[in-house]
């Protein structure tokens, strides 16, 4: 059974509900690492569920580097607009314009990326790998393997997050969903460097 110090405790780490921390220290035998790995799974579940319903508030975010050189604006959706004034998702959207000014991403998602930057990309890769002098069929794996690690690493969704890079952009605002119970979409994003 699951001490009251264990749930406020676990609570204050994941920021999940006192029924849900409860049942997740219950199923992991009072273990703390288990009943997180419980509560992200479930939560990763509910955030999924939330990527259906419209997004159609938000909050435009901005970041101006120390030196006045680098800035960014990121477009951040959710459904209510009592969210959207919400400190919270205020931050979240100032962390993600932040992320993008140091990160410099192209695109949102990695099935973003234009084809025709993959071609070019594609046409360097080929000439690497015939150089290694690499078999045909163990070529292509390193081809796509090439292909998924650019997309994902010009991606703004897939990118490890500058504050913590234990999580990626995309997990970062899942959390963010799970504790404020909204659908919440990056619209758009812009960089500006001199």
């Amino acid at each position: 059974m699951a001490t009251m110090e264990q749930i406020k405790a676990l609570r204050e780490r994941t920021g999940a509900g006192i029924v849900d921390v409860k049942k997740a220290l219950e199923e992991a035998n009072g273990d703390e690492e288990g009943a997180i790995k419980i509560l992200r799974e479930r939560g990763a579940a509910k955030a999924v569920k939330k990527t259906d319903r419209e997004a159609k508030e938000g909050f435009i975010g901005s970041y101006i580097h120390t030196n006045g050189k680098v800035g960014s604006l990121v477009k951040l959706y959710c459904e209510t607009d009592f969210v959207a004034r919400n400190d919270d998702f205020k931050t979240l959207a100032r962390d993600i314009a932040m992320h993008v000014a140091a990160m410099n991403p192209s695109v949102v998602r990695p099935e973003d990326v234009p084809e025709e930057t993959i071609s070019k990309e594609r046409e360097v890769w080929v000439e690497q790998v015939r150089q290694e002098g690499k078999p045909e069929a163990i070529a292509e794996k390193i081809l796509a393997g090439k292909e998924k690690k650019f997309r994902e690493e010009t991606a703004l969704l897939t990118q490890s997050f500058v504050k913590d890079p234990e999580v990626t952009v995309e997990t970062l605002i899942s959390t963010n969903v799970q504790k404020m119970g909204e659908n919440i979409q990056v619209g758009s994003f812009v960089r500006f460097e001199i």
